[in-house]
């Protein structure tokens, strides 16, 4: 929902003897109990014109008006997290991020996040990406671990943001897919967007989107999976777990794309399998080509030592 929106209810008969906190938190989904609570409290909801309070008793028929106010904008602040440093120089810092670390801040996530950690560690960072992400070039999801870079100052971002922009940035991951690959290398190009069946999900159904290539070169062949070295020469919002998924293989542990909960001779996993490997970027400070790599975690590792 739009927060500048103004909504505007009539209460029907059936909704008789609610509360009017509860009405409108029914009403009006999208907004979280929460924020309907202060809005009330603070005058931005009204019953026939005039402020009410949360426990109001409705009898129906009356007139509901909400004036949302929009919520304050996120700022990160430091926060003492442990962060394991790959590199760092003048202009740049590479992290190892771990699985179930969100990158920067957002709507769930005030706190706790690899940016959060960095600011308490260095202090200060780029801020052209904004108050809630200084330094932040790129990301990777949350239950994805490995090599991530972030900017130092703005002519770092700058100069980072345009070696993206123009895919000279080497990224590879190391992935653990579903079944058998028919061939020991592929490429994928499907384009990709945003599921309109689930907001959470992105797909490659649609055949539009934005433009997407992924890569792939198997490693290793096992009894009910294989293990993958990933090339990703665009950087959309899940491209490796979609392009796998989209052409049958999801990654293990990956249930929000299709991946099973349980397959015999398979570890359960609370992730799913994606480790970004290796990043390669030329570095602003030092003009020279940079390739940073990330060990493969020990719970990854082990996964794989039990496979047949």
């Amino acid at each position: 929902m739009s927060p500048d929106t103004r909504h505007t209810l009539i209460v029907e008969a059936a909704a008789g003897g609610q509360r009017l906190d509860h009405y409108v938190a029914a009403a009006l989904p999208g907004y979280s109990r929460s924020r309907l609570q202060s809005w009330i409290r603070g005058g931005r909801v009204t019953v026939n014109g005039a402020p009410a309070k949360p426990s109001a008793v409705l009898h129906g028929g009356e007139k509901v008006c909400v004036e949302p106010a929009a919520p304050p904008p996120l700022r990160a602040f430091a926060e003492d997290l442990p962060v394991a440093v790959l590199y760092e120089d003048a202009s740049v810092i590479v992290v190892n991020k771990p699985a179930g670390m969100v990158v920067h801040l957002g709507a769930g996530n005030p706190a706790g996040t690899l940016v959060n950690a960095l600011l308490h560690r260095f202090g200060e960072l780029s801020g052209a990406g904004g108050e809630d992400r200084p330094g932040i070039v790129h990301r990777i999801d949350r239950d994805t671990s490995g090599v991530l870079v972030v900017a130092r100052n703005d002519a770092a971002h700058r100069a980072l943001a345009a070696q993206f922009a123009v895919r000279t940035v080497e990224k590879e991951y190391l992935a653990l897919a579903h079944g058998s690959f028919a061939l020991d290398s592929g490429r994928v190009e499907t384009p990709i967007a945003r599921d309109p069946n689930n907001r959470l999900r992105m797909t490659a159904r649609l055949k539009a989107g934005r433009a997407a290539i992924t890569e792939y070169q198997v490693l290793k062949r096992y009894e009910r999976c294989t293990y993958l070295l990933v090339r990703i020469l665009t950087g959309r919002t899940h491209q490796i777990r979609v392009h796998m998924s989209s052409i049958g293989h999801p990654l293990v542990g990956d249930k929000l794309y299709g991946a099973p909960s349980r397959v015999p001779g398979i570890p359960e996993l609370d992730r799913f399998f994606l480790h970004a490997r290796s990043l390669a970027f030329v570095s602003p400070a030092t003009a020279q080509r940079v390739c940073v790599e990330a060990p493969l975690p020990d719970g990854l590792e082990r996964v794989l030592a039990t496979l047949l």
